[in-house]
């Protein structure tokens, strides 16, 4: 008989709409590195990092630059992605998006199998290409479309290089060759090149994606070079002391847009810390508006700064009707806001529609194990948030588990679930995995088949845990630092993940 363990989530998420005045930063909230925009018509469309989860490149809508919904992923398919050697923080880097004669193509890094690749399509909300592996090594790959031609940014070694492609079949047309290093900073990286009153543009991130993050650019009449520098480079940083104690750090990975009425903006990563200079969240996307000075150089938010709340002129809001994608289980497929951990065991999950429920099966596969747990995720978007999972352990045999984590890796996370104790009796636990740490605390005995419902709140210090088993009256349970998890301590690129798994101890009956 199948073991089937059924959920119900729910989340209370504050949303806090732009108003006509101004808008709200972070624009995407939670775990959306690296981020890359394109315009077509008065439509913007915006692509993230994924790193070693599944599906990969999630692909975001707006009509204001403000207000983003998300309408799919470019990887869907386990044919463009293979992520099955990938660390957490491996697999896919840094995307660009750009669209050229009615074609969109994204182009990437999987770090963990073969290198560069693109994708395209006529339809960003669609199926998307098998990819096409490109000759040219390196990292950051970025395209520019000119006078029939494709050119390729890329860093390989901390130095841009600039060759031509045939983006169809991802043939090199002609030698790489090195045009700019940057200015010294470390990490030159996230090329983008841009046309603008017959200068070629070409934006940098330098300074590594951490708390001396900084944007600068460069600028030649040709576009193979020699790029001169702004001399007042950086143009967008935290690294001064006039932001030293900002909420918002980290600031670099932009990428340029143009909007319909001529305004300038910038799209860029940034991370919110939290618990003194810890962020959990990850790296999220962020926006600016940019102005050019009277020397034609771009100047980001009249400072080279930004803030939460932003009172600058925006482009007619237009928010989407309802833009909250529901976290239960009412559709027959999963909702673009949940991600396994690679590529997937797709029968090991099953959507149970009409009780708004999901069905995991048990794998041996443990969340301290390199390969795919049975687990769906997704990111963490708010500092201050509340998560409740309605859990029925069904048909387990001894040992099984199942229940939610606060994930940021293997080695660092937090779990409160079901263990499977004997024929009759399931036990409570709450666990913590920092590295070699390890620690459990036996909460309470339950019967066989009973309904649990387990409540994660996190706050800006401590993720509480808590239960019940009337859906009303919750018991607290302990409160777990969140600085242990945060990338500053247990390193890599992505962000938490709140999630639900199974996992069996027994592997020779999986």
């Amino acid at each position: 008989m199948s073991r089937l363990l059924p959920f119900l989530l729910y989340f209370h998420f504050a949303i806090v709409l732009c108003n006509a005045q101004g808008f709200k930063n972070p624009i995407i909230e939670g775990f959306h590195p690296d981020p890359s925009v394109c315009k077509v018509g008065d439509d913007f469309y915006l692509v993230n990092s994924s790193f070693a989860y599944f599906p990969g490149v999630p692909i975001f809508h707006s009509k204001d630059l403000i207000n983003w919904e998300q309408i799919g992923h470019c990887l869907t398919r386990e044919s463009q992605l293979n992520l099955q050697n990938a660390g957490i923080s491996e697999g896919i880097y840094a995307p660009t998006l750009r669209y050229h004669k009615g074609v969109f193509y994204m182009v990437s890094t999987n770090v963990s199998h073969k290198g560069n690749f693109l994708v395209y399509t006529e339809d960003p909300k669609g199926e998307w290409s098998e990819p096409i592996w490109l000759e040219q090594k390196g990292i950051d790959p970025s395209l520019f479309f000119e006078g029939g031609k494709c050119y390729l940014t890329v860093n390989p070694d901390n130095q841009i290089y600039l060759s031509e492609i045939d983006p169809k079949t991802g043939e090199q047309l002609s030698e790489p060759i090195p045009i700019w290093s940057g200015t010294g900073g470390r990490y030159p990286e996230a090329p983008h090149i841009y046309k603008k009153d017959d200068w070629y543009f070409l934006l940098l991130s330098e300074g590594g994606t951490e708390y001396g993050h900084t944007v600068t650019i460069a600028r030649s009449r040709n576009i193979e070079g020699p790029y001169e520098p702004n001399p007042k480079n950086p143009i967008l940083t935290h690294i001064g002391v006039e932001t030293q104690t900002s909420p918002i750090q980290g600031t670099g990975h932009g990428d340029f847009a143009k909007a319909e009425d001529g305004s300038w903006w910038v799209v860029f990563l940034g991370f919110r810390p939290q618990s003194g200079n810890h962020h959990m969240l990850g790296r999220e996307t962020f926006l600016a508006p940019v102005s050019w000075n009277n020397d034609n150089w771009p100047v980001i938010n009249k400072s080279g700064t930004v803030s939460l709340d932003m009172n600058v002129p925006t482009l007619a809001l237009q928010p989407f009707e309802d833009s909250k994608e529901p976290a239960n289980f009412t559709q027959k497929e999963l909702g673009h806001k949940w991600n396994y951990i690679r590529n997937p065991i797709k029968e090991n999950y099953s959507i149970n529609a009409k009780e708004g429920s999901i069905n995991l099966k048990v794998s041996p596969v443990s969340l301290n194990d390199n390969g795919s747990p049975t687990l769906i995720a997704r990111r963490q978007e708010h500092i201050n948030f509340n998560s409740i999972v309605k859990l029925n352990l069904l048909d387990a045999s001894e040992k099984d588990e199942a229940g939610v984590t606060v994930f940021m890796d293997h080695q660092s996370h937090y779990d409160l679930f079901l263990r499977q104790k004997n024929n009759s009796k399931q036990q409570l636990v709450l666990r913590y995995i920092l590295g070699e740490l390890t620690h459990e605390k036996i909460i309470t005995e339950l019967s066989n088949e009973e309904v649990v419902y387990l409540n994660i709140e996190g706050s800006n210090d401590y993720y509480d845990f808590s239960y019940c088993l009337d859906g009303e009256n919750y018991n607290f349970i302990d409160k777990m630092d969140v600085r242990y998890l945060s990338s500053e301590t247990a390193g890599g690129f992505t962000g938490i993940m709140l999630g639900m798994f199974a996992v069996s101890d027994d592997n020779s009956s999986i």
